[in-house]
């Protein structure tokens, strides 16, 4: 499970990473990073957390299998936090082939993804 810090939960936050964010698409996801932003919310001096957001629309599938695909994003997603820089905002947006996706690929859509978007993977 995405630790509670980890959690994108606003519409704000949603909006911004989608809308100021980069964009990565894969077959399965599309994800949106916007990276180091700075979160106007935290108080303090310390950097903020990487917290990450899910969308999974109806057109996935039905409400079994758009929360299986949530529970598979999060957990995938919860390993891969640290490799992101810190107060950044993550989208990850399901797309329709995503309900029929085992595990690993949603992982290697996953990677491909990040890897992109934080400037390890050409287009």
């Amino acid at each position: 499970m995405l630790p509670t810090e980890n959690r994108l939960r606003r519409r704000e936050d949603f909006a911004t990473a989608v809308r100021r964010g980069r964009r990565a698409g894969r077959p399965c996801l599309v994800v949106h990073l916007r990276s180091g932003a700075t979160d106007p919310h935290a108080p303090g001096e310390s950097a903020p957390p990487t917290r990450a957001g899910f969308v999974v629309s109806k057109a996935v599938g039905g409400a079994v299998v758009r929360n299986k695909v949530k529970r598979r994003l999060r957990h995938l997603m919860r390993d891969r936090v640290a490799q992101l820089p810190p107060g950044s905002l993550v989208v990850v947006r399901a797309l329709p082939g995503a309900g029929d996706a085992d595990h690993a690929q949603l992982a290697r859509d996953l990677d491909a993804a990040l890897q992109r978007l934080l400037g390890g993977g050409a287009r």
